[in-house]
């Protein structure tokens, strides 16, 4: 059975604790930010002389008050606040420090503000003209694919836009900044990486990173916008903490956050594909063009992984491709779920599909073919990484059956040749997402596992919890590997004084990482509760600690256990159960025995006591690091990713010919996540990613005027999905994988991967698209998002050139 999320209730009851939930001091101020309207100007004159006459304004403060006003996550090329000049609409300039929010927010009108425009660029187009780049192109490339496209019977040129996507987090950025004594600061934030937040607080100061501790309890949402972009939020309130010796809060209302804060990159990719009278490819180009903002943030990483994916599940002999990050005047784009991962495989999904348009094949058909195989060597990426636990053709197959495809594909062919009102189209779509960090050093965790002495358990790791049930699934690791009830095991806010130099929960990697940490320190106690078990079967009960050591008449129990093997979370556990095993002692629902000494059970919470009063140390600490990733980067080449999770989608959608609105009649959902920690959890992490990628891909719309101001900063203006959004049958299974012997327990990580399968939904209208006479030959080109405005213009594309001209 699975237990549900471990703050479900206090949720429901709405007792949880959030940052901005945590009580107001009496001493407490709030901070409002001034930001500029501009793209890209020059700050002539700033003038805050009216908005210190405001009734409640404390202190206004600016980027020359930080000790160090730079920082980013990889290269430090951003100001904290704009001093000299800004380079985006949206970007901070000053900081309203007032006794309430809404003095600040009112006395932040009051500024007067002068610039000198500068020339902006607006596009990734502008950028490519212009040479606008972050860094220089990075290639990756196997084989000769100039030569064997030359040689391919049939090829195809297109491009694809893809759009951004905001976060849409309910809880706005938000920190809170506690001065203590001796110059030290406590920051509590909505962050998806606390150890980054207190290198930048402390940076930014001036201080040492021991002065800092930031602790995150919980996050109303996160999805990756908080993995970078929470830090410099959190300096903010720190400068005002430490400069006024109060406590300060900033909490961004909607507005301000969906205008300030990056997005999902936007990506203009181009592709020329060689492939044969069958559709099998054979050689494939692409170019990928990412719009970065206007500074790095997360977007060279962003693009290394969207190089990554651009096979996406297809075995590609020749392959190139090329990518770049350009320069613009937005908002700096950051960390989204599925990183670069859904653009890379937009742009295969897109190739299929217009290969078996050209070709007047099934789409299912030219998937099958050129789906990753162990026969003949099919099973290596372009990259070099073998494809190992590859069940992506048994995806495939069993989606087909279990979707009815080929007998829906017959009605949906007969529906549309009948009705003119409506016009439908399905498509069915792999995902094979590599998981881990890029970067090398980030695959790494730590834990801290205390057993109290009633036997109850509190654990600390470095991941963070945002409503995708990370504590919940740690939990029920250590509890299972102890043999108690999950409700014995109480997970602890992340701090940096208990769990420091941590990585961000990313990359869908929070449970693989951190859980096999806190595995690894569940298992040095428990092997040393094993030995002591062990001992205490010899031992009358009369002569156990608990009735002498208060009289000292019986020497301790004295251990020699020998050292487990830390970097393998799986080492001494049983692959069925997951779970490790000691001197043969079992523990299991709440006792700990030997098998042949049954009637010598032993309470797990007295075992605890002994082992308390024989001085046997019930808490320990533990470091796991993500074996096997030797990825180069200067190459190109290697393994990537510890392993790789893998799902299909189909999706079945409707087109209103008149109004290009977009209904999702079905989506049935088969994914691979190996051996789950926590089934429910999953599933409900597919459900929930399935959408949000539906709205990526059909509603969310991003505006902006001519200086890059963000207009759709709300929800009226921005589209998420809601319940009318969702498909009308909409059916979700897990895969029966017991093969995954990778990670820890044969889990699979499922956080990213299942967003990507909303490209079902997408190349499902354009299938719709092709069916529309004016498309028997070119493929529809409609870009993502395929909103109700982009389907009518496909749908009626001369009637758009009459009005635009």
């Amino acid at each position: 059975m699975s237990l549900p999320h471990d703050y479900a209730h206090t949720h429901v009851c709405g007792e949880s604790e959030f940052v901005d939930d945590r009580p107001i001091m009496k001493n407490e101020l709030f901070v409002d930010v001034f930001f500029s309207t501009r793209a890209h100007a020059l700050i002539k004159r700033v003038d805050f002389t009216e908005v210190l006459k405001q009734p409640g304004v404390v202190a206004v403060f600016t980027g020359h008050d930080f000790a160090h006003n730079l920082w980013g996550t990889i290269f430090k090329d951003q100001p904290i606040l704009a001093t000299d000049k800004v380079q985006y609409a949206g970007e901070g300039i000053a900081l309203i420090v007032a006794t309430s929010l809404e003095a600040a927010q009112r006395a932040k009108h009051k500024t007067i503000i002068e610039y000198t425009d500068l020339a902006a660029v607006m596009s990734i187009g502008e950028a490519r003209k212009l040479e606008s780049f972050i860094i220089p192109a990075r290639t990756i490339e196997r084989g000769n694919v100039d030569e064997e496209m030359k040689k391919a019977p049939h090829t195809l040129e297109g491009d694809i836009v893809i759009q951004g996507h905001d976060h849409f987090y309910l809880e706005s950025q938000v920190s809170i900044a506690y001065p203590l004594e001796d110059g030290q600061i406590e920051i509590h934030s909505s962050s998806q990486h606390p150890t980054e937040t207190q290198h930048v607080v402390a940076h930014a100061l001036g201080l040492p990173d021991n002065d800092v501790v930031c602790q995150v309890k919980r996050m109303g949402g996160g999805f990756g916008g908080k993995e970078s972009q929470a830090a410099p939020f959190a300096a903010m309130a720190a400068l005002c903490a430490v400069k006024l010796k109060r406590p300060v809060r900033i909490c961004l209302t909607k507005d301000d956050d969906m205008i300030m804060t990056g997005k999902r990159n936007p990506f203009e990719n181009e592709y020329k594909v060689g492939f044969d009278d069958q559709g099998r490819i054979l050689a494939m180009d692409v170019k990928l063009f990412s719009d970065a903002g206007a500074y790095a943030d997360l977007s060279t990483s962003i693009m290394e992984r969207a190089m990554l994916h651009s096979d996406n599940s297809y075995f590609i002999p020749h392959m190139r491709v090329v990518g770049q990050v350009c320069k613009t005047n937005h908002h700096s784009h950051t960390a989204f779920r599925g990183f670069g991962g859904p653009k890379g495989v937009a742009t295969a999904e897109k190739i299929i599909e217009a290969i078996a348009h050209y070709l007047k094949k099934d789409p299912i058909d030219v998937r099958k073919i050129n789906l990753y195989s162990d026969v003949d060597g099919r099973n290596t990426t372009h990259y070099g990484q073998l494809v190992e636990n590859n069940v992506l053709d048994r995806l495939v197959n069993e989606l087909e059956k279990r979707s009815d495809y080929r007998n829906r594909r017959k009605e949906i062919t007969k529906f549309n040749k009948e009705n003119k009102d409506f016009v439908r189209g399905m498509s069915l779509t792999t995902v094979k997402f590599g998981i881990s960090f890029t970067t090398r050093f980030l695959n790494q965790g730590n834990a801290l596992v205390i057993i109290h002495n009633d036997g109850t358990l509190q654990i600390a790791t470095g991941a963070t919890e945002m409503g995708q049930g990370v504590n919940a699934r740690i939990a029920e690791m250590v509890t299972t590997e102890f043999g108690l009830p999950r409700n014995s095991a109480r997970v602890m806010p992340t701090r940096t004084d208990k769990n420091a130099n941590t990585s961000p929960t990313a990359a869908s990697s929070g449970t693989d990482i951190n859980g096999a940490a806190a595995l690894l320190a569940a298992r040095k106690i428990k092997k040393r509760l094993s030995e002591l078990a062990l001992k205490l079967l010899d031992i009358p009960k009369d002569k156990w600690a608990s009735k002498t050591a208060g009289l000292g008449t019986q020497p301790e129990v004295m251990l020699d256990t020998p050292n487990l093997d830390e970097n393998d979370p799986n080492a001494g556990a049983e692959w069925e159960s997951g779970v490790a095993k000691y001197f043969e002692m079992e523990f299991k629902d709440g006792w700990v025995f030997h098998p042949k000494h049954l009637d010598k059970k032993i309470e797990f919470k007295y075992l605890i006591l002994e082992a308390y009063l024989n001085r046997v140390s019930l808490s320990d600490y533990a470091f796991y690091k993500i074996p096997g990733i030797e990825f180069n980067k200067m190459t190109g080449q290697g393994d990537a990713f510890l392993y790789f999770t893998q799902g299909a989608a189909c999706s079945e959608v409707s087109l209103n010919r008149d109004t290009g609105e977009v209904k999702v009649l079905r989506t049935d959902i088969l994914m691979d996540l190996g051996r789950p920690v926590n089934h429910d959890l999953d599933v409900g992490q597919v459900t929930g990613a399935f959408i949000q990628g539906l709205g990526w891909v059909t509603t969310e719309n991003l505006f902006y005027n001519d200086q890059g101001l963000l207009l759709s900063h709300a929800p009226s203006t921005y589209k998420i999905p809601n319940v009318q959004d969702t498909p009308r049958v909409f059916n979700v299974e897990l895969l029966e994988n017991d093969e995954n012997y990778a990670n820890v327990r044969g889990t699979k990580a499922v956080g990213e991967p299942p967003l990507l399968l909303a490209l079902s939904a997408w190349t499902a209208v354009t299938n719709a698209l092709s069916h529309l006479p004016h498309y028997q030959v070119d493929y529809p080109k409609i870009r993502i998002p395929a909103t109700s405005e982009n389907v009518l213009r496909e749908i009626m594309p001369e009637r758009f050139k009459e009005w635009e001209r």
